[in-house]
């Protein structure tokens, strides 16, 4: 459900394993394994694509009253399956504002943003649902076709510096392939019901925008200062620059044994400027 940057990679690699994999659309789509679901409008799939259906994947965010829309439409039907196992791709956001410090999955959820209120809502309605539910928080997600890199070539790029401001961050590759390591392996592996899926490095903004600009063999514009440029930012990019934490990844590589492809930005942003 929600084929859209994270989901449709997934959904590409796992038919490349040999899996029939069933993607969502909000409209009518040329792929015969897509169907459409757009809850706002009403548009529901017939209940017959759930036949033989054994792991279910949501990336699709709240809906506008903080709810879960696949729970929303298809709890009931849900429960009568012989689910495997189900994802939900949520986000770190639901740690708020740590000042700079580590969070992990131990740490108590602490939204500071509505959006990040509605998502831990969403996690707490999967959670209670009684499905075989893992709930996955990913940090700011980048890969090739949307990072820093395509921002500058598009003059969509700001460069910001605020003091001590951190960001963790993800390549979709690894979303991907952290999750179907944790499903081969998911009957020698310990069951943790919410892992965080982030890289090693967390770091400043500017850092990634400057390794962008060498990369492209340009020269990076003085950055603006956090408190001149935030006149000027809409307020969902400004709400970005509000939090400030450093998301663990040691469950998910160190106790669970899962290898990154792309341990920091570095790696992954130099797959992203060959794959341009």
């Amino acid at each position: 459900f929600g084929c859209g940057f994270s989901g449709s990679f997934f959904t590409k690699t796992i038919r490349k394993l040999g899996c029939t994999a069933l993607a969502s659309s909000r409209s009518k789509s040329r792929d015969p394994n897509s169907f459409i679901f757009n809850s706002e409008k009403g548009k529901v799939p017939n209940e017959k694509i759930f036949d033989g259906v054994t792991h279910i994947l949501s990336c699709i965010p709240p809906d506008k009253n903080g709810k879960d829309p696949v729970l929303g439409s298809f709890q009931n039907k849900l429960k009568s399956l012989s689910l495997e196992w189900v994802g939900y791709l949520s986000t770190t956001g639901v740690y708020g504002n740590r000042k700079g410090d580590w969070v992990s999955e131990i740490d108590q959820p602490n939204p500071f943003q509505k959006r990040s209120n509605n998502r831990l809502n969403c996690e707490k309605e999967w959670i209670g649902s009684g499905l075989p539910v893992q709930i996955f928080r990913l940090p700011g997600i980048y890969g090739p076709g949307r990072s820093t890199i395509e921002a500058i070539k598009s003059r969509k790029i700001r460069v910001i510096y605020k003091k001590n401001q951190v960001f963790s961050r993800i390549h979709v590759a690894d979303i991907t392939n952290a999750i179907i390591y944790l499903l081969q392996n998911k009957d020698s592996l310990k069951f943790h019901q919410i892992i965080n899926i982030a890289d090693d490095e967390p770091c400043s903004q500017i850092e990634v925008i400057q390794y962008c600009y060498d990369l492209l063999g340009l020269k990076m514009p003085k950055p603006i200062l956090f408190e001149e440029a935030k006149k000027e930012l809409s307020p969902i990019a400004q709400s970005f620059w509000m939090e400030n934490r450093r998301v663990s990844n040691k469950l998910l590589c160190e106790t669970l044994g899962y290898k990154l492809i792309y341990k920091n930005y570095k790696l992954g942003l130099n797959n992203c400027f060959m794959n341009n």
